[in-house]
């Protein structure tokens, strides 16, 4: 079995089955006022995949048109590797490239529907066509002379979808980077809703990078004005729960992600809109007939949303014994019967900034075993550089020791400084390796082999 299938197959499990603890003293966490909405908003919705959308801000879209609001929502890719939901939906077995194209197709005409019937026309929505379960590998690694990246079962490299924003552009990192700014500054939101960047899901993971990386460049060059950000969460062991439509009960926050130190929004809404929106996301045949729970799980008397701080570095000198460390914070692991302690590693995880080096320390709460890997992401923005020519930095600890990669090469950097101390990882990387940033995406892993098992949320580290 494919490491793309195990991970398939690990991950619809831990959502589809996970039992979820809620319990009542959740309801007292501090959620902040609700999103309001006016005439002049532009509010852009960015899925990954068809029925995101939907599902994560049904209400949102109706309440932003009430308000007078223009809505548009953008389509990232068009699901076509979802292989589960099509054997069910197709009652066979689908194996052929071109059958997975088509079935994108499905899922692009299934959002158009669900979406004209919240009331946005399909003239307002976009669809981009990049690869399913492929939009993380273009960030990290397929950028500058590479061949583009090949979709997993539809083996398409080219965007294939006829109806697509660019239809044949390569499956690189340029190539959505341009269509992600083409979105943004021919529309000129005022909101954006886009995936949370902790999501399990690694598309939800991926689309607020670009996202993110586009309003820099545009911000930076004046020719836009920024919008305000909100996240939204889909894809979170044993959550929503409990699994089916009650739409009477509150999407209650999740408990693993109870610690990341975020600010949360819970968005109301009223009978009508929640009506509404179970109406559209029964316009998804092709997952609705593959978990006839879960979709409707999001059809709730509200929606979460999140806003995403970054963590500030502040700049120490070299001749500092003692740095002062900005934590992310570590969410706790869901607890189920399906998650074990060999995939809870996570103790702690904190930068700091010593004269011309970023210092990471990652704290385990074992040693790792072997058979296990570490991997710390570090991708920089400059905003005299293109992003696309900057280094995507990857350090991994494993069975061969220590390495780093920019993007798909290995790199030869002698004034990095790696020291492992049982459960304690230290870091030390020249800025100059990152691109002499203002600015670093950051994340971890744990692997066993290359299967994921803990993934912490990527987060922004400022560098006054």
């Amino acid at each position: 079995m494919s490491v793309f299938m195990r991970t398939l197959m690990i991950v619809g499990l831990l959502c589809l089955f996970s039992p979820c603890p809620f319990t009542a003293a959740q309801e007292k966490i501090d959620l902040k006022k609700p999103i309001t909405f006016t005439d002049r908003d532009r509010v852009l919705i960015f899925a990954p995949h068809p029925d995101d959308e939907s599902i994560a801000a049904g209400g949102v879209i109706q309440q932003a048109l009430k308000a007078g609001a223009k809505v548009e929502v953008c389509l990232v890719t068009n699901g076509e590797n979802n292989e589960f939901s099509f054997i069910v939906y197709e009652r066979r077995i689908v194996l052929k490239p071109k059958e997975f194209l088509r079935l994108g197709e499905v899922r692009h005409h299934e959002s158009l529907d669900a979406l004209a019937y919240l009331g946005v026309p399909a003239a307002n929505v976009v669809s981009l066509g990049y690869p399913d379960y492929g939009t993380m590998e273009m960030f990290l690694k397929y950028w500058g002379e590479t061949k583009p990246f090949r979709s997993m079962l539809s083996r398409a490299r080219l965007v294939p979808f006829a109806d697509a924003l660019s239809p044949g552009s390569p499956y690189v990192g340029e190539s959505m980077l341009r269509d992600f700014k083409r979105v943004i500054e021919d529309f000129r939101p005022t909101k954006i809703f886009m995936p949370n960047p902790g999501d399990v899901n690694r598309d939800h993971r991926a689309v607020p990078l670009f996202t993110q990386i586009a309003l820099w460049e545009l911000e930076d060059r004046g020719q836009i004005r920024p919008p305000e950000i909100f996240n939204y969460i889909v894809h979170v062991a044993g959550w929503p729960a409990p699994r089916g439509y009650y739409p009477q009960q509150l999407q209650l926050l999740p408990p693993s992600l109870e610690k990341s130190g975020m600010t949360w929004i819970e968005q109301p809404l009223d009978p009508d809109e929640i009506t509404k929106k179970y109406d559209a996301v029964m316009k998804y045949p092709t997952q609705v007939k593959y978990a006839p729970r879960y979709l409707v799980s999001f059809v709730r008397r509200d929606e979460l949303f999140e806003k995403f701080d970054p963590l500030i570095i502040q700049k120490q000198l070299a001749s500092d014994s003692e740095l002062f460390w900005s934590h992310v914070g570590v969410n706790e692991p869901p607890k189920s019967h399906l998650k074990s302690d060999a995939t809870d590693h996570f103790a702690q995880l904190a930068y700091a900034r010593q004269g011309n080096y970023l210092v990471v320390k990652v704290v385990l709460k074992r040693v790792l075993d072997k058979e296990f890997g570490l991997s710390v992401f570090l991708i920089g923005y400059n905003a005299r550089i293109p992003f696309a020519t900057m280094p995507k930095i990857t350090l991994l600890v494993g069975l061969n020791g220590f390495h780093i990669k920019d993007k798909k090469k290995t790199v030869v950097a002698k004034d990095v400084i790696f020291i492992e101390n049982e459960k304690e990882l230290l870091f030390k990387i020249p800025l100059s390796l990152l691109g002499n940033p203002d600015r670093i995406m950051s994340s971890a892993k744990t692997m066993l082999y290359d299967l994921t098992l803990d993934e912490l949320a990527w987060r922004i580290l400022e560098l006054p």
